[in-house]
């Protein structure tokens, strides 16, 4: 019953008369807002001479006239220079002159003495390692791989070979053969047997 709305004035109807104060309530907000005040609370109007700063802008078109004079007399001048082509050759020809040119090629001179003598130095230093022995250890290699191969080295490229001659149509001839048989170590007398593969 507490929550319910309590009238100012005693009322028969508690609902009713919430509805009408609050009508009533309103009405009085919208008048209120409405209102005009009696008293001008309005701001002084800014003078004219202060909105538009005359001076300012008086100077501001001067400036502008110097800067349209000084254009076109520069302009003027640019047009007679093009028709004219120069009338007066005013061009010096200097030559370049460089304040440390003597010092730089004393410096490059130096550089190339020193690359020079680490050139001789490479050249002329001898290698550690003794690349003869090399190679002649790498021959004898060779030689004892050839004596203890079961078949004469190159066999297979010769055979090609000869079959490529032969789809030719060209026979190889007996002294070519009986040379390769030399050349592989085989005799001629061994050519043409059976030779047995254990």
């Amino acid at each position: 019953m507490h929550k319910a709305y309590q009238p100012l004035k005693p009322a028969t109807n508690k609902y009713l008369q919430k509805k009408w104060d609050e009508t009533r309530y309103e009405h009085h907000r919208n008048k209120v807002s409405t209102a005009r005040p009696m008293v001008d609370t309005k701001g002084m109007r800014t003078p004219a001479h202060i909105q538009l700063k005359l001076k300012k802008l008086q100077l501001q078109d001067e400036r502008m006239a110097i800067i349209e004079k000084d254009n076109h007399l520069l302009s003027s001048k640019l047009c007679d220079i093009v028709r004219s082509k120069g009338l007066v050759d005013h061009i010096n020809h200097y030559p370049e002159k460089s304040l440390n040119a003597d010092k730089r090629r004393d410096e490059l001179l130096q550089v190339t003495r020193q690359n020079q003598a680490i050139y001789q130095r490479i050249t002329a230093c001898q290698s550690d390692y003794r690349r003869q022995l090399w190679v002649d250890d790498w021959e004898r290699v060779e030689r004892r791989r050839d004596d203890i191969a079961r078949y004469p080295r190159g066999v297979d490229n010769r055979q090609a070979k000869m079959e490529e001659v032969q789809d030719d149509g060209q026979s190889p001839s007996v002294w070519g053969s009986m040379q390769d048989l030399t050349s592989w170590g085989i005799s001629p007398e061994l050519h043409g047997r059976t030779w047995s593969m254990t």
